[in-house]
């Protein structure tokens, strides 16, 4: 989600994998039924890297897991190489750093 700090620069729109984000009444929203959380592209989420006052953050709201937000990648983009779950790396999931990673 895009909180109301948002000051409405534009540097997390382009960088979505998913198309997910856009320009709402008054601050960028996020489609949460295109964000995968970057699950499949990065070892982040793409717009939290970008945005200068830190208001991408996932919703507290809508807890999904790395297979929930994987899936969706793989629908969102069928015609991408995106490894199978058991082989996606660090590099492409927030979910696998860490002590705590998982796979």
């Amino acid at each position: 989600m895009i909180t109301v700090e948002c000051i409405n620069c534009g540097a997390c729109e382009p960088e979505c994998p998913n198309q997910a984000i856009s320009q709402g009444e008054d601050i960028f929203v996020i489609d949460p039924q295109l964000c995968t959380e970057c699950v499949g592209f990065h070892e982040q989420e793409a717009c939290a890297a970008v945005c200068p006052v830190d208001c991408c953050i996932p919703d507290p709201k809508i807890v999904e897991s790395e297979e929930v937000l994987y899936a969706r990648a793989r629908r969102l983009h069928p015609d991408e190489k995106i490894p199978t779950l058991a082989e996606l790396p660090a590099s492409l999931s927030r979910f696998r750093k860490g002590p705590k990673a998982t796979g």
